[in-house]
């Protein structure tokens, strides 16, 4: 049985330091034991009552790491229902699935769209997983197949076969690579958990409903197996969805360990239509898949759902936010204007897209303001002109342009004065407070 908030607080240091974020000791204890907090948030516990401690510590959904080095997808470790709550841990990879049965062109061609990748706000958005199927029957077939994947991609791997003896053939070209097993079933579950346990790989779990899940994860647990990830066997959307949610309240509402750990959801077996696989894809993005495994990636289809995944599982409480630097508009030169804006996602979106539908090329100058807009960040100083002018001195502009006109928001016009003074030799001019009216602003840029 899980520890009590009462039970935990007796094995604290009781100190009331407030390094964990927490005002006391038993409001921390308190968290631990909902799994809203992390045992390592308190710098002062000892190693015994670390130990203690460390099944009311476990979130509720286990994590579970597939693939190795910088490409590695962890998964699970969630601890609440709704992402208002506190915030999604680990966002879900997405799958490419290639079947050994398929011909060599067109293996070659969907390895060559798991390449797809998008920049946004100065991230990469790309897939994560491939998901090797067995199809064929045939070891060798299966074995060359994992080879190729293993040698043409960087990405993580999912081995998927009802044979043990085919997985483990798949096993003998990549188990350094730490793939994903699928799956351990009421029938092979002893031999495929052999081969995660001495192979030291994650595994995936199937069953023909959530009652049986539960069952054959308990047994596995009891195995020796830690690392699990969980398929329902659902196949329709609606039942997909339901054990979706049955599972994830199960095991953080009820502390049910049985069904404590992260899932795999196909919607590539629930549609043939690729479109509706991408809407489907996107429902189990919000309600709760772990791992989805599409049938192909097409752009039209795989890059909503990388922004979809990238914002559900930003932190509420901390705004996504645009890299600080110098960002080129067009093909702007030595003449060209030089504004300059916060870092505020949405607000680069805005500023920038204004400055690209008025056709003069122009550099956009984004000054980190911990993801504030503009006039919040001015509000709480962090859009000021002692924050201003040191970043337009150092961040190198003065290299890439003859004049020094720079053009402020409108809603920082009360940073000009001190500007002139900071920024010397530099001019300010104020620019609109609303971004519809940057294109008509611009049209009068005079270097």
């Amino acid at each position: 049985m899980p520890l009590t908030g009462i039970e935990i607080f007796k094995l604290l240091p009781k100190t009331n330091c407030k390094e964990c974020g927490e005002p006391t000791c038993l409001a921390f204890a308190m968290k631990l034991a909902a799994g809203k907090a992390e045992l390592t948030a308190c710098p002062y516990v000892s190693e015994e009552a670390r130990a203690k401690l460390s099944e009311a510590a476990a979130p509720p959904i286990m994590p579970v790491a597939i693939g190795v080095g910088d490409r590695a997808l962890k998964v699970g470790g969630e601890t609440v229902m709704f992402r208002h709550e506190k915030r999604f841990e680990n966002q879900p990879g997405f799958a490419l699935l290639i079947s050994d049965s398929m011909d060599d062109s067109e293996i070659d061609s969907r390895l060559e769209r798991f390449k797809l990748q998008y920049e946004r706000i100065g991230l990469i958005l790309r897939p994560d997983l491939i998901a090797v199927k067995g199809d064929s029957g045939d070891k060798a077939k299966f074995e060359a197949l994992a080879s190729k994947v293993k040698q043409n991609s960087d990405g993580g791997i999912i081995l998927m076969s009802t044979n043990p003896d085919i997985l483990a053939a798949g096993l003998k070209v990549c188990a350094d690579r730490k793939p994903l097993l699928y799956a351990a079933t009421e029938e092979s579950w002893e031999q495929v958990a052999d081969l995660a346990k001495a192979n030291s790989c994650p595994l995936a779990v199937k069953a023909p409903s959530v009652e049986k899940l539960a069952e054959l994860t308990t047994k596995l647990a009891d195995a020796g197996v830690k690392e699990m990830v969980i398929d329902s066997g659902s196949r329709s959307l609606r039942q997909a969805f339901e054990d979706q949610i049955i599972i994830r309240s199960a095991a953080l509402a009820k502390k049910f360990r049985p069904l404590g750990f992260p899932t795999i959801v196909f919607p590539c077996e629930m549609t043939d239509d690729p479109m509706k696989e991408a809407v489907i894809a996107s429902i189990f993005v919000a309600k709760y898949g772990s791992i989805i495994v599409l049938s192909d990636f097409q752009g039209e289809g795989l890059f909503p759902l990388l922004v979809e995944r990238l914002n559900i599982y930003t932190d509420p409480q901390r705004p996504l936010a645009t890299k600080e630097g110098i960002y080129e508009i067009g093909e702007p030169d030595e003449n060209s204007p030089v504004l300059i804006t916060s870092n505020f996602s949405l607000t680069y979106f805005i500023v920038s897209g204004e400055i690209e539908n008025s056709r003069i090329p122009s550099y956009l100058l984004v000054k980190d303001t911990e993801g504030l807009s503009v006039m919040t960040a001015w509000a709480a100083g962090k859009f000021v002109s002692d924050a201003i002018a040191p970043f337009v001195k150092k961040c190198g502009i003065e290299d890439m342009v003859k004049h020094r006109k720079l053009i402020i928001p409108g809603y920082a016009a009360a940073e000009s004065g001190g500007l002139e003074e900071d920024c010397a030799p530099w001019e300010i001019l104020v620019g609109p407070r609303d971004g519809a009216h940057i294109p008509a602003y611009l049209k009068s840029w005079k270097p």
